[in-house]
């Protein structure tokens, strides 16, 4: 973990991806805590930026996400986190977080 690229916030870019159907489930961010939380729970754990404060993903509604495998990038600054989820990842009831399509004519607006 000593080799990884935190931003200066202290944090790393983690997408969580269903190991057995290669969904992408959600994307997240991690500190060094939430990290060694995931690693010794064998659950995920994430660093929430807007409480500011560390969250159980599932610790509240029993979603939880087991772990099978932690991957880290080439560049050593996101990781790929692969794993079994006990429920939807989305706190809208979807399986995943990406269910909505981009509507292009929003997203130029937003430029």
């Amino acid at each position: 973990m000593e080799n990884l690229k935190f931003n200066p916030d202290g944090l790393i870019p983690a997408v969580v991806q269903d190991a057995d159907t290669h969904a992408v489930l959600m994307v997240a961010w991690m500190n060094a805590e939430s990290l060694r939380q995931t690693v010794e729970s064998g659950e995920t754990w994430f660093w929430s930026r807007s409480r500011q404060e560390l969250w159980h993903k599932g610790g509240t509604s029993g979603n939880i996400q087991k772990v099978n495998q932690i991957l880290v990038d080439c560049d050593a600054d996101t990781l790929l986190i692969l794993v079994t989820p006990a429920g939807p990842a989305c706190h809208t009831g979807q399986p995943t977080c990406f269910y909505r399509p981009l509507d292009p004519d929003a997203s130029t607006q937003a430029a």
